[in-house]
C-alpha cells in the first residue's frame, strides 16, 4: 500500500506548487474558481508571494518524491481562515488525504487562534460536501456561482472553532454558566451526577446536543439543541434552542448573536424549517436580544411542574 506524508510548502517550493496547482486545474476544471489557462500564464513572481504569504499556508501530501494532493489556507483577516485549493489526485482518492489535509489547515488555524473556517464546495461535488460535513462544516445559507463557470452554482460552509459538541469533562462548567444567572441560580444546583447522568442521555440521543463556547481553552458559553421531527407543517423538523448562556464578561459583545446565528446553520443543515424557544418572563433583556435576531413573540408558552 503507498504511503503518503503531508508537508508544508517552502518558499523554495515555487516549482512544486506550480506543477501541482496546474495539474489540479487541468484534472478539476469545475472544482476551481480560477482556470488553468490562467495560471499557466502566472509569471514566477506570482508563485513566489503565495508562498511567501505570512498569512497563507501550503500543504501537500507527498508519496515516492510526487505530489498527490494540496490544499491552502489564508488568513483573510483575524479570527476566520479560508480553505481553498482543495485537491486530491485521481490515483489517491480513496486513501483520506482529504481529512488529513483539511486537518492540517484546523491545526494550523487553531495555532492562529482562529475562531472560524469558511470554504465553499459546488453543490454537485457530493464527495466533498460529505468530506466537510464530516468535519463539522455546516452550511451557512449563501450560495453563488462559482467563478469559472457561473453556471455551477457553489455554497459556502463554515467550521466554528469555538462552538462544539460537549465532552462529559465541560458539564462542570456548563452548570456553573446555567447556574450563573439570578433566574435560574435556585433550580440548578452544584454540579452533580444528575448533571452528569443528563449529559449521558443527552450524547446518546442523535435528536440532542449540548453546545459549547470554548474561548482559549475556557468554557465561556452554551446551549442545548434538540430537533424535534413532527407530523404538522407536513412532517416537518424544528429546532429547540433552550439554556443559552454567554459568560458575564463576554455580555453585550456579540457572542451571543453569534452563537445563535451558528445554531440556525446547524438547523438548517438538519434539514429543520424553523427554530423556536421559550424565554422565563423576567428576562426581558434576552427578550429584546432574541427580536433583535428576528424571533416573533408568536405564541404563549405554558409550563406545568410533574
Amino acid at each position: 500500500m503507498r504511503e503518503f506524508t503531508v508537508e508544508r510548502l517552502t518558499p523554495a517550493d515555487t516549482a512544486r506548487l506550480r506543477e501541482v496547482r496546474l495539474r489540479a486545474l487541468a484534472d478539476s476544471p469545475d472544482a476551481f474558481g480560477s482556470t488553468y489557462e490562467r495560471e499557466a500564464a502566472f509569471p514566477a513572481e506570482k508563485w513566489v508571494q503565495r508562498l511567501a504569504n505570512p498569512d497563507g499556508v501550503f500543504f501537500v501530501a507527498v508519496s515516492g518524491g510526487e505530489i498527490h494532493g494540496m490544499v491552502y489556507g489564508l488568513a483573510e483577516r483575524p479570527g476566520h481562515v479560508h480553505l481553498l485549493s482543495m485537491w486530491v489526485a485521481p490515483e489517491a482518492r480513496g486513501a483520506r488525504l482529504g481529512s488529513r489535509l483539511v486537518d492540517e489547515v484546523i491545526a494550523w488555524a487553531r495555532a492562529r487562534n482562529a475562531e472560524e473556517i469558511e470554504l465553499w464546495a459546488v453543490d454537485e461535488n457530493t464527495a466533498a460536501r460529505a468530506l466537510y460535513a464530516g468535519k463539522g462544516f455546516v452550511p451557512t445559507g449563501e450560495v453563488m456561482g462559482l467563478p469559472s463557470n457561473p453556471s455551477l452554482p457553489e455554497s459556502q460552509y463554515m467550521l466554528s472553532l469555538v462552538f462544539r459538541a460537549a465532552r462529559a469533562e465541560d458539564v462542570p462548567a456548563v452548570v456553573a454558566l446555567i447556574a450563573d444567572d439570578k433566574v435560574a441560580a435556585g433550580r440548578t444546583g452544584e454540579y452533580g451526577a444528575a448533571h452528569q447522568a443528563a449529559f449521558a442521555a443527552i450524547e446518546a440521543d442523535p435528536n440532542n446536543e449540548l453546545i459549547v463556547a470554548e474561548l482559549k481553552g475556557e468554557i465561556v458559553g452554551t446551549m442545548q439543541l434538540t430537533y424535534i421531527p413532527g407530523i404538522s407543517r407536513n412532517g416537518a423538523t424544528r429546532l429547540q434552542v433552550e439554556a443559552v448562556r454567554i459568560a458575564a464578561d463576554l455580555r453585550g459583545r456579540g457572542w451571543g448573536r453569534r452563537m445563535m446565528e451558528w445554531a440556525h446553520a446547524k438547523g438548517r443543515a438538519r434539514g429543520c424549517v424553523m427554530v423556536q424557544l421559550t424565554s422565563d418572563k423576567q428576562r426581558e433583556d434576552a427578550h429584546r436580544f432574541y427580536r433583535a435576531l428576528g424571533y416573533a413573540q408568536s405564541h404563549e408558552g405554558f409550563k406545568l411542574a410533574l
